[in-house]
């Protein structure tokens, strides 16, 4: 398959489709950055410089890119969707940067590619243009009349647009964090809803089998239990294996047994070699002392000191929290070194101490490391890996010094998820021998 790509940002779908063996004809990228991107790992050039001759060209402007571009394959694009998305003024195809939409349709009927994906945010679905009654009539109906206006969507617009270049087509929601392929097989760890339209020229049900899947179309339901009148049992009474939960002939057995180190068929008290104690509770022994008081899960919480005083929260000996002096068993005690700040730490008894760090000048002044909380921010090659790049894809040469972060942010938050770049390809590939196969048998 020959492909050109419109709008490439960082190249996702050539990220996505190089393992299918596909090639790719082209770029079409005026954004600096993520040209530098192209020209890093594909060898393309700059907007505005001569074509490559040794890397895949960027043409940069795609409305300016005739015939000679092609012959392709397929024609791949995720035009602006800011005209589209619930974030922005939505001006829809009033907006130049929505109507590059129709754009790119322009340049799939110039270059008669056999197949189109178009990639957008979801709010190309309910997105409108026009005047101010047809805004109205797109939410409440035609005015005296009956209907909820969908003839006036940007988006029914576009598809009779889809459809006059002579494409049949399919459009379907995909959530990135739930595409599954090889290469991703835990798909990537963000929600990431795009709209995708496939068409292939001159008839739908390619462009359907590559979005849909008919097992899960079926409506098949899971085969029904045998009918049967019982009354319902509580909660606590026990887990029976007829998937009845009540008070039966199985109300002495327990939901989950307490860990053992070897064979346990009940929750006696007096088996042995626990793994793991039962969670502490009133009038439950899990202590390994028969004391009853059980193992705190956290014997002290934190220690503090502010004006020379330590104070010093944790458990007593019945197992209630309070404080405890500096001078008790289970205390720290912080002792000064010098006025370099130099401390050590005394741990009294089988206490945990708090994280605790000089305020300066070695002075024993309030010393907790963490007061408080923050979200950071993601780092860049989070976000490459959200979007199923590799680490560092973005980092590369950028005005004479390595890349900053921002454009690294812009770049990935613009670009398509690659692991459903690559479900959509492998589809496609996949029809393509079938129509081939058919094509020969003919």
């Amino acid at each position: 398959m020959r492909y050109g790509c419109v709008c490439s940002g960082i190249g996702s779908a050539t990220r996505a489709w190089q393992p299918l063996g596909w090639e790719a004809q082209f770029f079409s990228e005026i954004d600096k950055f993520p040209s530098a991107v192209l020209a890093h790992h594909y060898g393309s050039n700059m907007p505005g410089e001569p074509l490559a001759k040794n890397g895949i060209p960027n043409y940069g402007d795609f409305t300016q890119i005739g015939p000679e571009a092609g012959p392709v394959d397929l024609l791949v694009g995720g035009t602006p969707c800011q005209s589209f998305s619930v974030a922005g003024k939505r001006l829809g195809l009033d907006d130049p940067r929505g109507n590059l939409a129709l754009e790119y349709l322009a340049l799939a009927r110039r270059l008669r590619a056999r197949w189109i994906v178009w990639e957008n945010v979801p709010g190309v679905l309910s997105s409108y243009s026009g005047s101010e009654q047809a805004a109205r009539e797109v939410q409440e109906g035609p005015v005296g009349g009956e209907g909820n206006g969908i003839e006036d969507r940007d988006f029914a617009m576009f598809l009779s647009f889809v459809r006059e270049c002579g494409y049949g087509f399919a459009y379907r929601v995909l959530d990135a964090q739930y595409v599954r392929v090889d290469g991703h097989a835990r798909a990537v760890p963000q929600r990431r809803e795009r709209v995708f339209l496939v068409g292939y020229l001159g008839d739908w049900r390619p462009a359907a089998a590559v979005l849909f899947e008919p097992e899960g179309m079926r409506g098949d339901s899971a085969p029904s239990r045998k009918a049967g009148q019982r009354v319902a049992g509580t909660v606590t009474g026990g887990a029976h294996p007829g998937g009845f939960n009540g008070q039966d002939a199985y109300n002495d057995k327990l939901i989950a047994h307490t860990l053992l180190a070897k064979a346990n068929s009940s929750h006696r008290d007096d088996q042995e070699t626990y793994v793991a104690h039962t969670l502490r509770a009133d009038g439950f022994d899990a202590s390994e002392d028969g004391t009853g008081r059980g193992t705190p899960i956290v014997p002290i919480a934190f220690a503090h000191q502010a004006g020379g005083k330590q104070t010093t929260l944790g458990y007593s000996d019945d197992g209630t929290c309070q404080t405890l002096s500096a001078h008790q068993k289970r205390a720290i005690s912080f002792q000064e070194r010098g006025r370099d700040g130099g401390r050590s730490l005394e741990i009294g008894g089988d206490v945990a101490f708090a994280l605790t760090a000089p305020n300066g000048g070695g002075r024993a002044q309030e010393k907790n490391i963490l007061q408080g909380w923050a979200v950071r921010r993601l780092t860049p090659r989070e976000c490459e890996r959200l979007q199923g790049f590799p680490d560092d894809f973005t980092n590369v040469p950028y005005r004479g010094k390595p890349a900053a972060d921002g454009p690294r942010y812009k770049a990935l938050s613009n670009s398509m998820a690659v692991n459903a770049m690559r479900w959509i390809g492998q589809r496609i590939d996949t029809m393509e021998k079938i129509l081939q196969q058919r094509e020969d048998a003919a």
